[in-house]
């Protein structure tokens, strides 16, 4: 397959946060790594690949070059994605049908779910015979719907209209209750009774697909920020350095704000490089070295809205890698590494744009 095949079916199997982090450790076991984890003590080799999970929806993989290091060379991207996730009590008593109450995760153009096959994802945690494990959950094949009011009974549909979550959009699920929880637990191979706590959220169940006159677009959902995950992690893959440690890394939480303990503002990062260095001033002296790019999708110009982009610094689909800028920083990029990410991308024969908002 090529790149936008393999990155499509990357996004297919990648159907929320904890199958993202599955699928890149996949990749991993295939290319040699060996998995860490946080409570053990790490043996750290010259030469080592290895990876290490958090909450099962966080990953950062690292190679050791063969000889003594003076910098770590980062990758960073984002596991989530928008969604609905379901609530802890979340069947509801419908009309004739059993509907599903849920939450909104980050930002999304609510009426992009409606109208489409849609199933559940995620995990689930069980204690049987004093032991607590999470199993992984997918529910493969077409099994709810958002329905949309038909027009005749709300004639001002295409005037604008103001969704609610908890009216507008809950998925039909069944005519019987229980039925979803049976599915869920016949879908680990557990008793229902076991199930203790869970994280499912809704996916668009429609794969990704290649359009235009000559192929040269490409559509799917969960594009944000699974297409970055991809392309860092293959980039990592076929990297290497003599004299730096390479490390990909994906967090989990993004569109809510990074701010747990497996988001990119937590710790993790920091604990695993710290482990990898073994003292503070090695630390501290190879941080000061390093160079990391935050890597995000950003927004071409919409044909049909071009006035919503900057009058200049507008950039276009299939015109090259995007460099995003903003003066108060809610983007990364200053001049030193606007400057190393041009140079690469020069030395590579790769195209690449500038990109800011709109100053208003």
């Amino acid at each position: 397959m090529g790149y936008t095949e393999n990155l499509i079916d990357f996004i297919g199997k990648s159907t929320d946060c904890y199958h993202a982090v599955k699928t890149a450790k996949d990749r991993l076991d295939e290319n040699g790594f060996t998995e860490l984890f946080e409570g053990d003590k790490w043996d750290v080799q010259n030469d080592g690949k290895y990876y290490v999970i958090r909450n099962s929806s966080s990953i950062i993989a690292f190679e050791m070059p063969k000889k003594d290091f003076g910098a770590f060379m980062i990758c960073a991207s984002h596991t989530d994605s928008p969604s609905f996730k379901l609530k802890p009590d979340f069947e509801i008593n419908a009309d004739g049908c059993i509907k599903l109450s849920v939450e909104g995760y980050g930002g999304m153009i609510m009426s992009s779910w409606l109208d489409r096959p849609l199933s559940i994802s995620g995990r689930i945690v069980t204690a049987k015979d004093g032991k607590v494990e999470t199993k992984l959950v997918n529910i493969d094949r077409d099994l709810l719907v958002i329905p949309s009011l038909a027009i005749h009974m709300s004639r001002d549909i295409n005037k604008g209209y103001e969704f609610n979550i908890r009216r507008d959009m809950c998925p039909i699920a069944s005519e019987k209750n229980g039925r979803i929880e049976d599915i869920i637990a016949e879908n680990v191979g557990v008793d229902k009774e076991e199930i203790l706590g869970f994280d499912l959220s809704l996916y668009n169940r429609m794969r990704g697909t290649v359009l235009g006159t000559d192929g040269e677009y490409f559509s799917a959902p969960r594009i944000d920020d699974l297409q970055c995950m991809y392309s860092t992690l293959e980039g990592f893959l076929n990297s290497e350095s003599d004299d730096n440690v390479t490390v990909f890394a994906a967090f989990d939480n993004e569109e809510v704000g990074s701010g747990t303990k497996q988001g990119a503002k937590s710790s993790f990062l920091r604990d695993v490089i710290e482990r990898i260095c073994n003292n503070s001033e090695t630390y501290k002296r190879a941080v000061a070295k390093s160079f990391m790019l935050s890597c995000d999708n950003a927004h071409a110009v919409h044909p049909n809205f071009a006035d919503k982009s900057d009058g200049t610094n507008r950039v276009y689909m299939n015109g090259g890698i995007v460099i995003k800028y903003n003066a108060n920083q809610r983007y990364t990029t200053d001049a030193v590494s606007e400057a190393v990410v041009k140079y690469v991308c020069k030395n590579a024969g790769v195209p690449y744009q500038m990109y800011a908002n709109r100053s208003d």
